[in-house]
């Protein structure tokens, strides 16, 4: 395990949070990790519409992933007070398990967005990472990370769109987005 664990975000307009973040967590599996996936604005009502809450359900016993949205893609435009309380309650869970000392990995699925929307407060984020357990290392994911945010992670890698099949009308495909 981690003496010295740290605050890595993934972020950009490109493809790839997300998997890069499951990467991350598959290797610390490998080392004998428990490892949880705190997902924000991604809701699925029970139906395990994404592929790695089957995995982990199925496969990785040491893996947790928890949903906190809606059955939506969230959106500046969409957004409403549903989205609001269940970014709420997922980052009330997030406080928790960070301080539990349970995991060695935490990833924050999304919450980049949800503080970029105003969900959750840039401060009690800050707060939460500056708190954090030393040996515990975690990782934000989502478009639109918060300067300040940045600015206290270790790691910070930008996801930039170079070519996307989804311009061309290409929808998400199970198995590689969702």
């Amino acid at each position: 395990m981690l003496q010295n664990g740290y605050i890595q975000i993934y972020t950009g307009d490109g493809k790839g949070k997300t998997t890069a973040s499951l990467g991350l967590a598959l290797r610390a599996l490998g080392h004998g990790w428990k490892v949880l996936m705190i997902q924000f604005t991604k809701g699925d009502n029970g139906a395990n519409y994404y592929g790695e809450m089957m995995s982990a359900s199925k496969f990785l016993p040491n893996f947790e992933v928890a949903q906190f949205g809606m059955d939506r893609v969230v959106y500046s435009h969409n957004v409403c007070i549903e989205d609001f309380k269940e970014a709420r309650r997922g980052w009330q869970f997030a406080k928790e398990s960070i301080q539990s000392r349970k995991y060695q990995l935490i990833i924050l699925d999304e919450i980049n967005i949800c503080a970029d929307l105003g969900m959750i407060k840039i401060s009690e984020i800050k707060e939460a990472l500056m708190n954090k357990p030393q040996e515990l290392e975690i990782v934000l994911t989502g478009r639109r990370a918060n300067p300040e945010l940045i600015a206290m992670a270790h790691l910070v890698t930008e996801m930039k769109p170079i070519k996307h099949y989804f311009d061309t009308g290409v929808m998400a495909r199970q198995g590689i987005e969702y």
